[in-house]
């Protein structure tokens, strides 16, 4: 007996690709995550270009995670530079990966997600029969563009944020204005939280897991950190991220996979609250026993369940934020001038799908020779895979419609960016296969 899944266009992701999954004998065969998104050259195409020009287009990468996509850019170009930064400079860049992480997991949760554990085809049926739940995610959706566009300039994209600290410094009663939302959009999670509690979540995709994540010594939930934390009890200083994605080439995608001591492992907001939930206080804290995250899960569908927690978290520290700048007081402060040399800087921050890293090389002139940038969903590639695997031999019997539907809900539990994973060329005539270094 054969049997197969080939969805050619997974639907509700960013970008193209696809699921391949055969059937033999009651076994599965093959498992494939297909990555056929368009080769993308932005890494080649900032090779030679000067150091100030490399976050504005390198936040290209991704338009939902453009704010990370810049603030990550800049501390990779300042860490190259030895360029140190002000206490109020690091609040405004966090306030804006926060509305980023409020913007995406707002998205994904309601308007795409939410639809596979009610059986809906998408977020307009999903209306049909909840619509103050949609009307929330959109609202949220809509308040962490707010915040992004207030501290970076626009939304999508931003221009405020740049090297050394921001073009204009948003003023006090800019701010306020912004808490004030968040004080609203904090008390509209929380009442969506009672939706997303009684939403019942399959264990079919249950299989053991490593989580990553960055970590620190401090004691609060953060997206920042200074090394990264494995679910094995590892840890590795950032500049040693080459080490910990192993990236290899497979045949089957135009994106790498992979690989921590030759093992797949996932990264986003599951791994953050698996190694770092222990940290969150207040409303997240509640939202996180409210949502029975307090023990250990490998079920990649929980996933969703911890973007909720941090959607919470998120609109906390937010206003946390905010309440610091006001109390220390907001300085029209000019960007700390750069001084560039050659060198090479790395950074990490952790986006709404997981760990980030760019890392640049400079000449003495501060023209960039080397760039290279590692996404979540690039990391997450072989781990999708594994989980695939677990839910198509637990499910083997299941008719094809079901199986299917079942592997395209695993897979947007990732919230994968597709588009963000493809930094590979493949160069027929010799062929050979070179990462676009």
């Amino acid at each position: 007996m054969k049997k197969s899944v080939v969805v050619n266009h997974l639907c509700r992701i960013e970008g193209h690709g696809g699921i391949n999954v055969a059937i033999e004998d009651g076994k599965v065969a093959r498992v494939e995550m297909d990555i056929f998104e368009g080769t993308r050259f932005l890494e080649a195409l900032v090779v030679g270009r000067s150091y100030n020009e490399i976050p504005p287009i390198l936040s290209r990468i991704c338009a939902i995670c453009s704010a990370v996509h810049t603030i990550t850019s800049l501390m990779a170009v300042e860490d190259a530079f030895d360029t140190k930064i002000s206490t109020q400079t690091e609040l405004l860049r966090e306030l804006l990966v926060q509305g980023g992480n409020i913007e995406s997991h707002a998205l994904h949760i309601f308007c795409l997600a939410v639809p596979d554990f009610l059986g809906y085809s998408g977020a307009f049926t999903l209306a049909t029969d909840h619509p103050e739940e949609v009307k929330i995610g959109l609202g949220l959706k809509k308040l962490g563009n707010t915040v992004q566009e207030t501290i970076g300039g626009r939304a999508v994209h931003p221009v405020n944020a740049v090297l050394g600290g921001f073009g204009k410094v948003p003023t006090k009663e800019t701010l306020l204005r912004v808490k004030e939302e968040l004080i609203k959009g904090l008390k509209d999670a929380l009442v969506a939280i009672e939706f997303i509690a009684s939403l019942e979540i399959p264990s079919f995709s249950e299989s053991p897991t490593i989580y990553a994540a960055l970590g620190s010594s401090a004691q609060e939930y953060s997206l920042f950190g200074d090394k990264v934390i494995f679910s094995s009890g590892d840890s590795r200083e950032i500049k040693s991220y080459k080490e910990l994605c192993n990236e290899t080439v497979i045949p089957h995608s135009h994106a790498k996979h992979s690989y921590f001591k030759g093992r797949p492992f996932m990264v986003g907001a599951l791994a953050r609250i698996m190694l770092n939930g222990h940290k969150l206080k207040f409303e997240a804290k509640r939202t996180k026993e409210k949502l029975g995250l307090n023990s250990p899960s490998e079920n990649i569908l929980h996933n969703n369940t911890a973007q909720a927690i941090e959607l919470v978290y998120s609109l906390e520290r937010s206003i946390q934020i905010i309440d610091e700048l006001v109390e220390r007081g907001i300085k029209d402060e000019k960007p700390v001038k750069i001084k560039p040399k050659a060198g090479q800087g790395t950074a990490a921050v952790e986006a709404p799908r997981g760990t980030l890293y760019h890392s640049y090389t400079f000449d003495k002139e501060g023209r960039l020779t080397r760039a290279d940038v590692i996404t979540p969903t690039a990391q997450n590639l072989a781990n999708i895979e594994k989980d695939f695997r677990a839910s198509a031999e637990r499910l083997v019997d299941e008719p094809e419609d079901s199986l299917q539907a079942k592997l395209e809900m695993v897979a947007r539990a990732y919230d994968p960016c597709i588009s963000c994973s493809v930094h590979l060329v493949r160069l027929t005539p010799k062929r050979t296969t070179l990462p676009l270094r």
